[in-house]
């Protein structure tokens, strides 16, 4: 491990599609709205389309269009706004409030938790999420994801690539940029972390997107400190 890496401390994690299955564990749950309720649609189609809620949003406040909105809010704008189009009217609000809860109930790929237990004897371990906390303390709890601290949008009333998320992090865990590391399946995270002095770590997901047209990032480049076939693998490379 070069000189520069052991100066690490900390890692915080991007958390969806990273750490846990969202697209797949997604659709377990549409699927089995539909069966119990004999509703027959696109369920991956659907999938991608209520994960762009979030992501538009989210674009849409950095770009000063909307006012900051927890991510639960964001999920639970675009499901309202989809469930017509698939058949979903016919639930119940507290049926569709326990489906917007789906997004807490995220499983981690099968790596995550022995990776992320190998790597919390050594560094500090924690998010870095445009999720909010609730999200995130739910999500840990029901996938046992061992995290020594979360952080989410709502700690810093932004998202991701906003600087003031990555510098407020490092700020929130008392050490230097220079000591804490960005880990995530996302290069355009981890460059935007490095933008800001933080370190990079990049863990390859190539399944993140199932069947969809999105491509996954496979290959990062010079900005990169560390490059990782899975969570074992990142967690040998970084020593633990």
């Amino acid at each position: 491990m070069s000189d520069a890496l052991g100066q690490v401390k900390a890692i915080i994690f991007d958390v969806f599609g990273t750490v846990v299955d969202w697209r797949g564990s997604i659709l377990r749950e549409l699927e089995e709205v539909g069966q119990t309720h004999g509703i027959d649609a696109n369920w991956s189609e659907f999938a991608d389309k209520w994960r762009a809620g979030y992501n538009e949003g989210s674009r849409a406040f950095l770009l000063e269009k909307q006012p900051w909105k927890k991510a639960d809010l964001l999920h639970w704008e675009r499901l309202n706004l989809l469930k017509a189009n698939y058949g979903l009217d016919r639930l119940s609000e507290a049926e569709l409030r326990h489906l917007n809860k789906a997004w807490h109930r995220l499983t981690p790929w099968k790596d995550s938790v022995k990776g992320l237990t190998r790597l919390k004897q050594k560094y500090m371990i924690g998010t870095l999420s445009n999720g909010d906390n609730g999200l995130l303390v739910h999500m840990a709890k029901n996938a046992g994801l061992p995290w020594d601290v979360i952080m989410g949008a709502e700690n810093f009333g932004s998202y991701k690539p906003d600087p003031k998320v990555y510098l407020g992090a490092v700020d929130l865990l008392g050490y230097e940029t220079h000591e804490v590391m960005v880990a995530a399946c996302h290069l355009s995270d981890l460059y935007n972390a490095r933008k800001n002095g933080l370190r990079a770590g990049f863990i390859v997901r190539p399944d993140e997107f199932g069947d969809s047209d999105r491509e996954p990032d496979l290959v990062g480049d010079e900005r990169i400190d560390v490059h990782a076939t899975d969570f074992i693998d990142f967690a040998e490379k970084m020593g633990a």
